[in-house]
């Protein structure tokens, strides 16, 4: 689950890589969920492969979330391309001059906190006409009898978020932490 964090913040850059996005056919739903709602502290970095058509990118990711605060740091090539900090009230973002308007830090978060956090927290959020189902391999955001948001969890530290909504895929890998 952490490593969907990473992958809400990877699909953001990606996005804002390709030359030109379409517009989404649908707008997916805000959740602005409390970070003590993930339900336990969480820090883990991640390898992240995005893609938006035929461009492809990869991305590191160190997420940290605690009761108070979600960070997130996004990289490429070694430099920081954003960075987020949620408190549960107000996104805070510093963006690289060189990151494309169309990486949308409400976006990132989103995807992250659906890729995270508990269902019942992601569905206590929803708009009516939204539905949430997760059979704990595959969570799915649907609206209309049509899924525009699903995530795989390929392995525990191997996750996909499809967002079929703007058009793009992110594979996260959670890193294991070295020994000394």
């Amino acid at each position: 689950m952490f490593r969907l964090i990473a992958t809400v913040c990877m699909a953001m850059l990606l996005g804002a890589c390709a030359r030109r996005a379409p517009t989404p056919s649908i707008a997916l739903p805000s959740l602005q969920l409390a970070p003590a709602a993930l339900g336990h502290e969480l820090s883990v970095q991640q390898r992240l492969h995005f893609q938006f058509g035929r461009q492809q990118r990869d991305l590191d990711a160190l997420l940290e979330v605690d009761a108070q605060e979600v960070r997130l740091a996004v990289q490429a090539m070694g430099q920081t391309g954003v960075r987020l900090q949620w408190d549960g009230q107000q996104l805070q973002e510093q963006r690289a001059a060189w990151l494309p308007p169309a990486v949308r830090s409400a976006r990132v978060l989103d995807d992250l906190q659906f890729s995270l956090w508990p269902s019942d927290a992601v569905r206590a959020a929803l708009p009516a006409d939204w539905q949430l189902q997760d059979d704990g391999v595959t969570r799915r955001l649907s609206r209309g009898g049509q899924d525009w948001l699903v995530l795989t969890r390929v392995s525990p530290q191997r996750l996909q978020l499809d967002n079929r909504a703007e058009g793009y895929q992110l594979e996260i890998e959670s890193l294991e932490p070295t020994p000394p």
